[in-house]
């Protein structure tokens, strides 16, 4: 039994900010995001991908597995997955839960997908995504909030008596000692709200946030993406045997145009099939590599895509690819 996609789907927030035209803007390429209203959760956007998802044919009665990434959930706890397989109405047989992984997350959540189909313990996950950092930014922040949007996907990952992956060549990778260049600090266990003193920071540019807001070291999140990304290339190939002319399309974590562009380059994949497409979204951690999937087949019906190289990389700090045959793909 080998674990296969055979379909994916994506939601987007109603509400669109557009970012204003200035040197920032071109320099990342994003110039809409999608934003959550103050009522709309996670659960919500991750529940309309569902049941899209199950609107193109897919059913619901055979899902056995749900696994929810997302790092804003509704509640510390109850797991928000247990919330939405009672409101998708899934089987009380369905084994559900959530795990916490921002833009690697996609890359683990195949991986844990093919782990339990493989090895015999589920036949149909519904893999699901869905963030909202907007809630995180502060709106003084613009180191920040034009870069990140909202959304939310569903990934049907499924068994087939089949010789060849359908999902292949996983390559992992963990830098805890850099958990503080992307990170919410007020919130947890460790730094409780309510219990810890809140606290005003006002950088050079008069980018304004507390500790209950996101803080991102861009520059250290670059650096860090261009260290990992070229060597976890070359460990997939070696790993799966295959080259580069094998690949019929490179699928990053869409973090922004600037940071994109620079990976091709330090890659060697500006000959390649490469997708680089930020503008309408902006970077949407762990749902942007199944956006991008969606979007670059939707690009290129006329070519017969089999075999696409994925990497996931950022906050934690984490990072992680692989190779995804589409060959069961309900297109």
């Amino acid at each position: 039994m080998k674990a296969y996609i055979t379909n994916i789907t994506y939601v987007l927030p109603e509400h669109i900010e557009t970012n204003p035209q200035n040197r920032l803007t071109k320099k990342t390429g994003i110039i809409r995001r999608h934003i959550c209203t103050d009522e709309e959760t996670a659960s919500d956007l991750a529940y309309k991908a569902a049941e899209k998802l199950f609107s193109e044919g897919v059913d619901r009665n055979n899902i056995d597995f749900l696994i929810l990434c997302t790092q804003s959930p509704d509640y510390y706890l109850p797991t928000t997955a247990c919330i939405l397989q009672d409101r998708l109405q899934l089987s009380t047989d369905c084994g559900a839960f959530d795990f916490n992984l921002g833009c690697s997350g996609y890359i683990y959540g195949l991986s844990i997908a093919k782990g339990l189909i493989e090895s015999g313990q589920a036949q149909n996950i519904l893999l699901l995504t869905a963030e909202t950092y907007s809630k995180h930014i502060n709106n003084k922040d613009n180191t920040v909030l034009p870069i990140f949007g909202d959304a939310a996907t569903a990934t049907l990952v499924s068994g087939y008596n089949e010789h060849k992956s359908g999902l292949d060549g996983f390559i992992f990778g963990t830098n805890g000692s850099g958990y503080d260049n992307l990170i919410v600090p007020v919130g947890g266990m460790r730094q409780m709200f309510g219990k810890t003193e809140i606290s005003k920071e006002i950088d050079q540019f008069n980018n304004y946030r507390t500790n209950l807001n996101l803080y991102m070291n861009g520059s250290a999140i670059s650096d860090f993406a261009l260290e990992v990304v070229p060597e976890t290339i070359e460990k997939i190939l070696l790993k799966t045997n295959l080259k580069r002319v094998d690949i019929d399309y490179f699928v990053f974590h869409q973090a922004n145009k600037f940071m994109l562009e620079y990976l091709q380059m330090k890659c060697y994949l500006q000959d390649y099939p490469y997708w680089n497409d930020v503008q309408e979204y902006g970077n949407t951690v762990s749902c942007s590599i199944p956006i991008a999937l969606v979007d670059m087949l939707e690009a290129n019906k006329e070519k017969d895509i089999k075999k696409v190289l994925s990497i996931g990389f950022g906050v934690g700090l984490s990072w992680g690819g692989c190779i995804i045959n589409m060959e069961k793909w309900c297109k």
